[in-house]
């Protein structure tokens, strides 16, 4: 068996690419896990979780409900001729 001699590693041969985009990405990931240093690795307690889940869930049915406030206010007949529409579809699914 032949075995090659390697020798000491030296600081230069240290390839610790920098320069990708995965080392960059998993750069950011680290600041953002090192962000929140003071709370602690592993789950976080279910009332927390809630809580996030639930202002979360807030804030995005006010933006929709802004939204489709203001595409009715736009355009209230657009508006009213589809609620009309879809209830005569709703209605006739129901008939049957």
């Amino acid at each position: 068996m032949t075995e090659t001699y390697t020798g000491p590693t030296q600081p230069e041969d240290i390839d610790d690419q920098a320069d990708l985009e995965s080392a960059r990405l998993e750069r950011e990931a680290d600041a953002i896990l090192m962000d929140g240093e003071a709370r602690a690795f592993g789950p976080r307690p279910i009332h927390e979780a809630v809580r996030e889940d639930a202002i979360a869930a807030r804030d995005w049915s006010r933006t929709r409900a802004d939204r489709l406030r203001r595409a009715v206010e736009d355009e209230p007949m657009r508006a009213t001729l589809y609620a009309l529409g879809l209830g005569v579809v709703i209605g006739m699914l129901i008939a049957r």
